[in-house]
């Protein structure tokens, strides 16, 4: 496996600084799943009435922790609840040996902390095929029960690292009925990244009090504009999680707000973005906007075609203004499009206009253009009302140096 030493240039100045949680508590440890010395197992442990919603990969390949957790959203919320999560190994494509490991890892986080084995859900995320040590990870979890602290956050969010090069956090605060609810979560992800969801697992633990129902609501439609439209590389993983866990400790009800739901908005698509700005290799940030589509669907269809194309990501790595490949790419998509209706712009720079090049074009424009650092590419189809915008990363040769040899 790579070593990854440097940080992407794309990365925040620093992990932000998030706001306590009441009814959260963490705990890392290192376990030495995959490497000796290194942290690589996070514990949370939430107080009794918390619900917890979550959206998961659809991989037909998925791993036995994302099965044992989507058995178990839903349930019953009034006891306390647990997440334990592992870095280094998937837990994936194992067989009955990967449910041999959630089993003993969910009992044992039982055992310990007093949580019901239907309440604790369990993460892993790593290298695919190899059986998962999990009694290293059981043989910790006693001093990671002593250690939980409402302070442990930053650490949880480096223990659940894999390639990526920096640690992920955001945050939100807003006001319900007089009183301040806080919102923070926790992300990883760099590679194998594209919907439905990415190879991500994401933690997002919000004060609020709401209801499991409305909560699950709030996360499925949110995850559709936020984590469904990001992609570095168009490989989807077999252990995509993502949590939301509401403790309402602040006592204020959010459940339907829309001032809540906006707030949970910008905590998800900012950690989407921060995937995206950690993509292996990545030097660029590339937003890209499609509207005049037939319907949202076939914008959407048309922003990941030229997110994924290989062919547009290595131009804009190499800051080469080739539209002709945008061009290409809406039409393979599959949705509908018009060549003589389209235009494209690189930022504030029309390309091309009714499906030919724009009399105002110029290449050098375009070429200094390319050479910033954040991108926006957008496509206006010239057929109906439709729109979507999708996130993505250039394709370097850094992306071939981390994942040529990950296993080995």
């Amino acid at each position: 496996m790579a070593n990854i030493t440097k940080i992407s240039p794309l990365a925040p100045a620093h992990f932000p600084q998030l706001p306590v949680i009441a009814g959260v508590r963490f705990a890392t440890a290192a376990a030495g799943v995959k490497y000796q010395g290194r942290t690589d197992v996070m514990l949370a442990v939430l107080d009794s009435g918390t619900t917890v919603a979550g959206t998961f990969t659809r991989s037909a390949t998925r791993s036995a922790p994302v099965l044992d957790c989507q058995a178990k959203i839903g349930g019953a919320s009034d006891g306390p609840a647990a997440i334990l999560v592992n870095s280094g190994n998937s837990n994936a494509f194992t067989g009955h040996y990967g449910q041999t490991s959630v089993a003993a890892l969910t009992q044992s986080v039982s055992n310990i902390t007093g949580v019901s084995t239907d309440r604790v859900f369990t993460s892993s995320t790593g290298v695919i095929g190899e059986p998962l040590l999990h009694d290293r990870i059981i043989a910790q979890l006693e001093d990671l029960n002593g250690a939980l602290s409402t302070e442990s956050v930053e650490a949880a969010a480096h223990a659940i690292m894999t390639t990526d090069t920096f640690a992920k956090g955001a945050s939100a605060q807003v006001e319900i009925n007089g009183k301040t609810v806080s919102i923070a979560g926790i992300a990883k992800g760099s590679g194998m990244i594209a919907p439905d969801m990415a190879t991500m697992l994401v933690y997002i633990f919000t004060d609020a009090k709401v209801d499991q129902t409305s909560l699950q609501q709030s996360v499925s439609g949110l995850t559709d504009t936020t984590f469904n439209c990001i992609t570095v590389d168009s490989d989807t993983s077999t252990s995509d999680t993502l949590l939301v866990c509401a403790t309402g400790a602040s006592g204020a009800d959010a459940s339907g707000n829309a001032a809540f739901t906006q707030a949970l908005n910008e905590v998800m698509l900012d950690l989407a973005q921060q995937v995206v700005r950690d993509g292996e290799g990545a030097t660029k940030f590339v937003e890209i906007r499609v509207t005049g589509a037939a319907s949202d669907a076939d914008a959407k269809v048309h922003g990941l075609a030229i997110a994924n194309s290989p062919l547009v990501k290595t131009a804009i790595a190499g800051e080469d203004a080739n539209w002709g490949r945008v061009v290409m790419a809406i039409g393979k998509s599959g949705a509908a499009a018009d060549r003589d209706l389209l235009s494209i712009s690189f930022g504030d720079i029309l390309v091309a206009e009714k499906g030919w090049v724009s009399p105002s074009y110029s290449e050098d424009e375009a070429a200094e253009y390319m050479k910033a650092q954040d991108l926006v590419i957008a496509v206006d189809l010239g057929l109906g009302a439709g729109s979507s915008t999708v996130w993505t990363c250039d394709l370097t040769h850094g992306y071939i140096e981390i994942n040529a040899d990950y296993r080995s």
